[in-house]
């Protein structure tokens, strides 16, 4: 006997459903890239004047719109006006919230063609990204700047909703130095600064992206920057050492194992006597998964397709809690607990 399902729509409606998700997430990241959250955020407007704001012929704008007030992002009015809802408020460039740089990002051919050899992947276990684009990811965006921007600031928003939960759910406040290895502009960081007033902060990345991260520590709260020491290099060779806890916010997941174990022993030689290791990242569930996820954790299927996504770009891959314990003793270091912080947890390590 088959284990019983949650009803719903019959099983060849839930296919469709599930295979035509990839239509919906396109219709999303041209609505995104259209700025059509942007023309909204004064108050109900016609199709006519949408189309003439964003350059669209009105016909045909008018289905794209109908089908992302099917999708719950507007509400239509009489006489074809559509109005944001609150969802589609987060596709707002200035939106609380906001992820349309992120939508954005999905509907570029720099992600979505990846995804058409995620069989190769799948067969391989390589990344398909070299294969579709003729190279790897990174240096495909050091070659397509505006392809960059765009990743840049859909990093910057996702990573924006996990900071307040994981700053909120771990004390921070038992070392003196951090160390935010590939730290990025240091959103994360600052949070962390402003919350604990007598820590001292170590913004580790490359030097183009620690060149551009005064902006973010100018805006912080007074004394962080004070309190921040910019530091530049490659986490591959060495990290700055003597930190009390070495922060590493969705940076493995980047990686395969190897390189992974690279970048932990880096910090494992690093960090003063009695330091931590903290990985901040979306934790899989532990297989079969017999449980709801905690409060504001992401869905399991969510973080599945993250580690699809991690695989098909760039050869990396989403953990459980199991899989992050045994990375972290190949690297000479202990897991000690997983601290749920809303989407990502904190995965705390000590020496082994």
């Amino acid at each position: 006997m088959k284990p019983s399902e949650p009803q719903g729509p019959p099983p060849s409606a839930r296919i469709l459903q599930l295979v035509t998700a990839g239509w919906l997430a396109q219709a999303v990241s041209v609505a995104a890239g259209l700025g059509i959250a942007d023309e909204l955020a004064e108050g109900p407007r016609p199709v006519d004047q949408i189309a003439k704001a964003v350059d669209a012929h009105p016909p045909t704008l008018y289905r794209l719109l109908r089908a992302c007030t099917d999708a719950g992002l507007l509400t239509e009015l009489d006489g074809q006006v559509f109005a944001l809802t609150e969802t589609g408020e987060a596709l707002r460039t200035d939106g609380p919230g906001s992820m349309r740089h992120f939508a954005m990002w999905t509907g570029l051919a720099a992600e979505r063609q990846t995804w058409t050899e995620l069989a190769r992947s799948v067969k391989t276990g390589e990344p398909a990204f070299a294969a579709v684009h003729g190279h790897e990811v990174f240096e495909y965006m050091g070659a397509h700047p505006d392809v960059l921007t765009v990743f840049d600031k859909a990093m910057t928003e996702a990573s924006s909703q996990i900071i307040a939960p994981v700053v909120a759910a771990y004390d921070f406040g038992a070392f003196a130095t951090i160390v935010d290895v590939g730290g990025g502009r240091g959103a994360l960081l600052a949070a962390i600064l402003a919350a604990n007033a007598d820590a001292h902060g170590v913004l580790f990345d490359q030097p183009g992206v620690i060149a551009a991260a005064g902006g973010v520590l100018a805006g912080a709260p007074p004394g962080v920057a004070a309190r921040t020491t910019l530091a530049s290099g490659d986490f591959f060779a060495s990290v700055p050492s003597g930190g009390d806890a070495y922060l590493l916010s969705n940076i493995l997941h980047d990686w395969d194992d190897e390189p992974s174990r690279r970048i932990l022993a880096n910090c494992r030689e690093a960090m003063a006597p009695g330091g931590r290791v903290l990985l901040v990242e979306a934790v899989l569930p532990e297989r079969p998964v017999r449980a709801a996820p905690p409060a504001g954790a992401p869905p399991a299927l969510t973080v599945s397709l993250m580690d699809l996504d991690m695989l098909v770009l760039n050869g990396g891959r989403q953990r459980s809690a199991a899989e992050f314990a045994a990375l972290l003793g190949q690297a000479g270091l202990r897991l000690t607990r997983v601290v749920p912080g809303g989407f990502c947890s904190v995965v705390e390590a000590v020496l082994g």
